[in-house]
């Protein structure tokens, strides 16, 4: 059983739990994308949490995912390896649509598990583009409440 909550102050042993998550989990889906990149942003990254409504998937005591929305944008749902495909994806994005109308993120074209997951959960592809800093091809989408 997992439970989701949102984190209101994270303490550094989270935050530094979520960023282990946040960089294995990248550089895991984005093998296209050189380690380097994910690492040249990860104190970036470290410090928008703080600014992000973060959601938190936890068994027992550890944090087994998370995902990080800044005003209604998903900068990204990433679960532990050992624990995904058990839903937990899911159960967060659930709960970020409890918190918002309407969602909005981009993703790499060439991830396609993540395209499918989030096609399979009522996200529309809207736009296609190029990220200015990877020079990778990358679609928006867009969920909305009905």
């Amino acid at each position: 059983m997992f439970l989701i909550k949102k984190l209101e102050n994270p303490t550094q042993e989270e935050i530094n739990c979520i960023l282990d998550i946040w960089l294995n989990s990248n550089i895991e889906a984005h093998s296209f994308i050189p380690k380097d990149y994910w690492l040249n942003n990860y104190d970036d990254v470290k410090s928008a949490l703080p600014e992000s409504e973060l959601l938190v998937s936890y068994d027992s005591e550890s944090i087994t995912g998370f995902i990080g929305v800044i005003d209604g944008y998903i900068a990204g749902i990433f679960v532990e390896n050992n624990y995904r495909s058990l839903g937990i994806g899911g159960k967060l994005l659930d709960a970020a649509r409890e918190h918002n109308n309407k969602l909005v993120l981009n993703v790499y074209s060439k991830n396609i598990k993540a395209i499918e997951f989030y096609s399979n959960n009522g996200f529309k592809k809207v736009k296609e583009s190029i990220d200015p800093e990877t020079n990778e091809p990358e679609y928006q989408f867009i969920w909305m409440k009905k």
